[in-house]
């Protein structure tokens, strides 16, 4: 028979053991659930800050046409003779009614040239056709690749001469140092950040983008900010 003193010492034991086990994996839950809200969070004020700039923005007829968003802030772009972009980012895709909840997904990619510095650029792409979501649903994808990729037009008078939704499956944009630009992203890797997708939904971005819409009430609340400032700014 163990004494009164030997079962309390087993109970506790057992008790740090449990709260050592428990403690790593409530942190990690909440460390996830924290980047997630940041990459919203980021997104919608990229997004938002651009759009606000009066006859410079993505011209609204492409932004109500677009398959699917997708918002990479404060890509670093570092470069001595070899250079490389490394950010993480979201993309949504339209639903009727309203967008998707965000997707989570990584930004690389290469480049080659005598640069020397580094800088942070903000990206946005537009996602004209099954085609080229299709290829982001792919476990990497670079662009300029099966999907066409172009400069995106900047205000109204570029979006009625030009008619990009016919010529590419993907419309680029960036922001660098206060310019805000169309820029063709060719040879950029992006892929699926399903570490984070999985720990956040319970899905892979694949599954996110391509299952069921939830409606932004039963979304997380930590993502909800990304949807809701895409339906602000447009319709269909």
């Amino acid at each position: 028979m163990f004494s009164i003193r030997t079962l309390c010492a087993l109970c506790l034991i057992g008790l740090l053991v449990t709260t050592a086990i428990i403690t790593p994996a409530q942190n990690k839950t909440k460390s996830r659930t924290k980047d997630a809200a940041r990459h919203a969070s980021e997104a919608a004020e990229t997004f938002t800050e651009i759009m606000n700039v009066k006859d410079k923005a993505i011209p609204k007829e492409l932004l109500d046409t677009a398959e699917a968003i997708a918002v990479f802030p404060n890509v670093i772009k570092a470069a001595f003779l070899i250079g490389g972009r490394g950010g993480q980012g979201v993309i949504s895709r339209r639903i009727k009614g309203g967008w998707t909840a965000p997707a989570f997904f990584n930004l690389g990619g290469g480049s080659f040239g005598p640069q020397i510095g580094a800088q942070k650029t903000d990206y946005i792409l537009l996602i004209m056709n099954e085609n080229g979501l299709n290829g982001l649903l792919k476990d990497k994808f670079e662009l300029g690749g099966e999907a066409s990729i172009a400069a995106g037009p900047i205000g109204r008078e570029a979006a009625a001469s030009t008619n990009p939704r016919l010529d590419a499956g993907i419309l680029s944009y960036s922001r660098s140092k206060g310019a805000f630009i169309g820029a063709a992203l060719k040879g950029a890797v992006i892929s699926p950040d399903n570490d984070l997708n999985e720990a956040i939904y319970g899905k892979k971005a694949e599954e996110l983008l391509k299952s069921p819409p939830v409606p932004i009430g039963q979304m997380p609340t930590s993502v909800r900010i990304f949807p809701r400032t895409l339906v602000r700014y447009s319709i269909r």
